[in-house]
């Protein structure tokens, strides 16, 4: 990653509802393209709880919108692709990483190698046996823990990604449409086997991770903590309106 003169922005952890978690990103991506803000990191929560599609996929075929409407689950369509992801308020942190796509290897399997290896470090630096597993996953164990979406347009690279604090098993059943050919297709019995989270190894507070993560995305870089400007505020607003609390949006497909 070429690191050495890009000053980077990091936005501290910070709670949204899903349609403005993603707004943000899109309105940061702008801002960088046109020059007017730095690359940045910012680590999220989102709230309410949401669910969150790729960019290619069927609402309907992947999320029972019946019961996110009972259960006050947000739904949201992201920009990038990669599967429906359940995100709980209380079982998550998010980052995501923006930046002019020069900053990062071409390559999109070795780019994926590159970010998440900041998880991996971060992870490891708490004690837990993470592992990088091509495309996009990080394991724990053998577990996968983190999954990572990446989407480049406009000569901008960004790239989100979870890391699993506490899980919901129940709930995340429930609001996802889990078929069991796509259980059976990995070879395992049970998508309970296939995911672990931090709480499983160690009871560390979401600070402590959280700050864990902020250590190992900035060791390498010049950085400084930041907030969003005015006009990527003002953005991010009209494109929640226009974009990712439309159902024309998050219904496409």
């Amino acid at each position: 990653m070429n690191d050495s003169n890009s000053n980077w922005r990091i936005i501290d952890l910070q709670t949204n509802p899903a349609a403005m978690n993603m707004a943000l990103d899109e309105a940061i991506s702008n801002a960088i393209s046109n020059n007017e803000s730095s690359p940045t990191i910012r680590f999220y929560r989102w709230q309410p709880s949401a669910v969150s599609i790729g960019y290619f996929q069927s609402l309907q075929d992947e999320v029972n919108t019946q019961k996110c409407s009972e259960l006050g689950v947000d739904i949201v369509r992201r920009r990038t692709g990669g599967g429906a992801v359940y995100h709980d308020f209380n079982g998550e942190i998010t980052y995501s990483i923006i930046g002019k796509e020069e900053l990062f290897p071409k390559d999109l399997t070795q780019s994926y190698k590159v970010i998440c290896g900041y998880l991996v470090d971060g992870l490891s630096s708490l004690g837990l046996n993470a592992s990088f597993h091509p495309i996009n996953d990080i394991l724990v164990d053998g577990r996968k823990i983190s999954g990572n979406a990446q989407t480049r347009r406009n000569g901008i690279l960004l790239q989100h990604g979870t890391v699993l604090y506490d899980l919901d098993v129940e709930k995340m059943f429930t609001v996802l449409r889990v078929t069991q050919e796509k259980i059976s297709d990995k070879l395992i019995q049970s998508v309970k086997q296939r995911v672990t989270r931090i709480l499983d190894f160690k009871q560390l507070s979401m600070d402590e991770v959280k700050n864990a993560l902020v250590d190992s995305f900035t060791r390498d870089k010049s950085f400084e903590f930041g907030e969003y400007s005015k006009k990527e505020l003002r953005q991010a607003n009209k494109l929640v309106k226009q974009r990712y609390s439309n159902n024309e949006w998050n219904a496409m497909r």
